[in-house]
Formats: C-alpha cells, sequence, structure tokens
C-alpha cells in the first residue's frame, strides 16, 4: 500500500473533505503539484482549477477559485476561497464563477492577476465540457 496522508479541503462555506489520500493534485499559482507522503513543507497559492485527491475510495475531484494549501510530510489542508465537489458543477454555477471573477477584474488593481484568473475559469470549463 502507497503512504498516505490526511488530507483536509475547507471552504467559507463549509468543511468539503477531510480523508486519508495517496496523493493531492494542486492547481498552484505557479503551476500544477502533486503533493504525496513525505512532501517538503511548503505553502502555495491556488488558482482557479480542479483540485484531485486519490485515496481509497478513487479520485475525487472539486474545483477552487482560489485560496491556499498547506503541505506537510503527513498532511495537505487546502483552504479555498470558494470549492465544490466537481460532480456538483453545472454550467449555470460555472458562469456565476465566472461573472464574479469578471466583476472582481473590474475592482483589481492587479489586471493581468484578474484576466488570468477568468482566463482559468474559461478553460475549466473546457478541460469539464460544461
Amino acid at each position: 500500500m502507497a503512504a498516505s496522508v490526511q488530507f483536509d479541503l475547507v471552504s467559507p462555506e463549509r468543511r468539503l473533505a477531510s480523508f486519508v489520500a495517496t496523493e493531492v493534485q494542486i492547481p498552484a499559482l505557479a503551476g500544477d503539484m502533486t503533493a504525496m507522503a513525505g512532501h517538503m513543507p511548503t505553502i502555495t497559492s491556488l488558482r482557479p482549477g480542479v483540485l484531485r485527491v486519490v485515496g481509497a475510495e478513487g479520485t475525487k475531484s472539486y474545483v477552487v477559485t482560489g485560496g491556499f494549501a498547506e503541505i506537510g510530510e503527513a498532511g495537505v489542508s487546502v483552504l479555498a476561497e470558494q470549492a465544490i465537489p466537481l460532480e456538483e458543477l453545472t454550467s449555470a454555477k460555472l458562469d456565476t464563477l465566472v461573472a464574479d471573477a469578471t466583476q472582481a477584474a473590474g475592482l483589481n488593481a492587479d489586471k493581468d492577476a484578474a484576466d488570468k484568473a477568468i482566463a482559468d475559469l474559461t478553460a475549466m470549463r473546457v478541460a469539464t465540457g460544461l
């Protein structure tokens, strides 16, 4: 059996997941990364994307819009701005996420970062087929 880590995913609305995993695939701001047992302690910002977690019950996927991931040798904690289990994502929910990001872009002084967030959400639409 592969070595495991404790995985926890929370958003301001609720705790979405807490279980043992063998790997966590993270849409990090600097690029996708995979955390596994024994990983060097790291804190990274999230970009909009799909977070995938491999555990005893298979792979579970969650759409995140941003936040932070704290990775340690024995655990991965994700604090997401917004998180939705992939199976609960609908085209209407994705439209709302894009609209929220577009509205925030108008208020954000960092236009490049805002445009990147919108592009990531648009790419998520293609990746999820919605």
